[in-house]
């Protein structure tokens, strides 16, 4: 963008300029940039600017304060009715990954922390559970495969927490209590199922209910 220019020629209203044209002209195809997008080049335009205030004593146009907003999205959750009719099928079809999908209704348990969940980490007797873990599948570099499904701490401390879960739940969990390395989703050590193939039992589960526009993410949305 700014080629051979000196850093101190390049004005405060020029990246803002800037800023604006990513959004609108922006990227490969020239449809524009995402407003995260847009942000993270200005977050290392900032970056520069203030490397060169730092360590080489040149003065720079003061930037820190540009930004984009990136649009709220509305916050799907689920009618009351949505919800009975959810629940019902899902008892009524009841299986492990089912079961898991029901809970997080009940939990808020995001889609990563159900997937990691193991039975050592429910507490049938006290009646909650403990999230400790979560799973996500993550590029990697070299290799024959270019993602891998990665099971580890949560990103943040606050991430790690006891859940209680109702009496309703503790009835339909007794059943399908498994050796404790093994995955509430599959009742297996050896064998879970990931994010993304969850997010499909969850879509066909929706498409059952007739209910749609819903992701996975709104039963966190829902229980809270």
């Amino acid at each position: 963008q700014y080629g051979p220019q000196s850093i101190v020629d390049v004005t405060r209203g020029e990246v803002s300029a800037f800023s604006k044209e990513l959004l609108i002209t922006g990227g490969a195809k020239g449809s524009g940039l995402a407003p995260k997008t847009v942000n993270s080049i200005l977050s290392v335009l900032k970056n520069v600017f203030a490397y060169a205030e730092r360590e080489m004593s040149i003065n720079t146009s003061d930037i820190n304060d540009i930004s984009v907003k990136q649009p709220q999205k509305p916050m799907r959750i689920l009618s009351l009715d949505e919800q009975q009719r959810l629940s019902r099928y899902l008892q009524e079809n009841i299986s492990t990954c089912l079961l898991g999908i029901l809970l997080c209704l009940y939990t808020g348990l995001r889609i990563g922390e159900i997937c990691a969940l193991r039975w050592k980490d429910i507490f049938i007797r006290d009646q909650y559970l403990y999230v400790r873990q979560t799973m996500q599948r993550v590029q990697i570099e070299g290799g024959e495969t270019k993602t891998k499904v990665m099971i580890q701490s949560p990103k943040s401390d606050c991430s790690i927490r006891k859940i209680p879960f109702p009496d309703e739940m503790l009835s339909l969990m007794l059943p399908y209590q498994a050796q404790e390395e093994a995955f509430l989703l599959t009742g297996m050590v050896h064998s879970f199922i990931e994010p993304r193939n969850l997010e499909n039992h969850f879509k066909a589960a929706t498409k059952e209910c007739d209910i749609y526009d819903v992701n996975f993410h709104a039963l966190r949305h829902t229980f809270a």
